[in-house]
């Protein structure tokens, strides 16, 4: 996941891509609402596809996290 970059002095240390001022939630939040990859690639021709399934991935990865019951 070396396209997922995390900067305290950028997006306040919410992880983007590439460095770039695209936050993670900002790709999920178009996904999630229907935009389609390629409108989102038209819309942000400095992303590319391998950064979306990035942020797809990292996302996933976010989500697969243990619970722990208090007794």
């Amino acid at each position: 996941m070396d396209r997922i970059t995390f900067n305290p002095e950028q997006c306040g240390g919410r992880p983007c891509i590439r460095g770039l001022r695209v936050r993670v939630k900002d790709v999920l939040d178009l996904l999630a609402s229907g935009v389609r990859e390629a409108e989102i690639l038209e819309d942000y021709p400095y992303l590319e596809a391998a950064d979306i399934r990035a942020c797809l991935a990292y996302a996933a990865a976010e989500a697969d996290h243990p619970v722990l019951l208090a007794r």
